[in-house]
């Protein structure tokens, strides 16, 4: 029984420090690398006198209710205008998306309609080859970009080592409102900020980013364009980085329940890319990269199940010391408090215990997602979200 509890004390400490791991000491690994290596977190900029040619593919499957203002949000882009191309990649859209799309002909927007519907990633597929800019920006229909962004996020350009450039996101709520400005928002920046400055970012903002032409020429339709495009950067010998300057506006959705099945969706998505690609996890191919693909997403994806894993074992372990018993306890707690929070939403209004809910949501749709990935589902096709 002794030998059994002994085992069970060490399965505690090491399954805690497993949990952890993403969330707390990968963040500090990143942040000890760049204080000893002194990496810097500026690039070099692009002059405005040199303004690459863009092209602006905008992704569309049956958006005939806003492509209206999208393509209207597109033409008011400061940005030289025989220097920006706009596409609007549409998905086989069954609606009047397209049509509404070709009366903006006469104003430059262009359509590429794919030739069958396989997705996202393939109709922007056949948008990179219609495509004549240096520098390609990718955004969804129902983001908003400010004016100046485009300038904005091809300045990092400037710098030769640079592949492609994430916004962040922004979202907007019902009444028009930022929302999710909270801890949780400001940590995932930091981190990025901090992958920005070492082997690039794994994924950038699927909502909208930019990379050179070279980069988006090895183009997986099967794997999220977020993930294809810093893992192409790497292939390459180039870094995919984040513009703190550069925002992405938009709307939380309207049903937040919605939400939850949004997070499961970009899991499989993301799993899917990964084990697409899984020697991107070689690190003595991929270096440091292969170690912020580890720590950031696998190590991510695995942390309900060290979760899971914890809390049998703290309780197979209580009786031993008192400081096992205390640890049951505040994981009981812990969980209550996300547990109450779904039944009594006024709850989240108290600001641990919205950052204890959101932390628990997102991990239920990771295992989730997990779960139904094993049991073969994949994401190709999509239906956006309403907002």
């Amino acid at each position: 029984m002794e030998l059994l509890q002994g085992g069970g004390t060490v399965a505690f400490w090491v399954l805690l420090v497993l949990g952890v791991y993403s969330y707390f000491a990968y963040p500090l690994v990143l942040w000890a690398v760049i204080r000893f290596r002194g990496e810097s977190d500026t690039t070099e900029r692009q002059s405005d006198a040199l303004l690459p040619g863009v092209t602006l593919i905008v992704t569309a499957y049956n958006e005939a209710g806003r492509i209206r203002k999208k393509l209207e949000n597109c033409l008011e882009i400061d940005y030289p205008a025989d220097r920006l191309e706009i596409i609007v990649a549409s998905d086989c859209s069954s609606d009047a998306t397209d049509a509404i799309v070709q009366e903006y002909a006469d104003r430059g927007v262009k359509l590429v309609r794919a030739r069958e519907r396989l997705g996202k990633e393939n109709a922007q597929r056949e948008a990179i080859a219609a495509a004549r800019g240096e520098i390609i920006v990718f955004s969804d229909t129902a983001t908003e970009i400010p004016s100046d962004a485009i300038r904005r996020i091809v300045a990092p350009f400037g710098d030769p080592a640079v592949g492609a450039v994430s916004s962040e996101d922004r979202f907007v709520s019902q009444h028009g409102k930022l929302v999710g400005e909270g801890a949780y928002v400001r940590y995932e920046m930091w981190l990025r900020s901090m992958e920005s400055r070492l082997a690039g970012l794994v994924g950038l903002s699927g909502s909208f980013f930019a990379a050179r032409r070279e980069v988006c020429q090895r183009w997986d339709i099967h794997s999220p364009s977020d993930f294809n495009t810093a893992l192409n950067c790497a292939r390459l010998g180039l870094k995919a980085v984040t513009a703190p300057d550069v925002h992405g506006y938009y709307q939380d959705l309207k049903d937040p329940r919605r939400e939850f099945q949004r997070k499961v969706r970009t899991v499989i998505r993301g799993v899917t890319g990964l084990l697409r690609h899984a020697d991107v996890l070689n690190p003595f191919r991929f270096g440091v990269f292969a170690f912020q693909v580890w720590s950031h997403k696998v190590m991510r994806w695995l942390v309900p199940w060290f979760l899971i894993a914890l809390f049998a074992v703290t309780v197979a372990v209580a009786s031993v010391h008192w400081l096992y018993a205390a640890a049951l306890w505040a994981q009981i707690a812990f969980y209550g408090i996300a547990v109450l929070s779904h039944f009594l939403p006024a709850l989240r209004g108290w600001a641990p215990a919205r950052l204890i809910y959101f932390f628990v949501q997102v991990n239920v749709a990771i295992a989730q997602a997990t779960l139904q990935y094993l049991a073969g589902r994949r994401m190709t096709t999509w239906q956006p979200s309403a907002r």
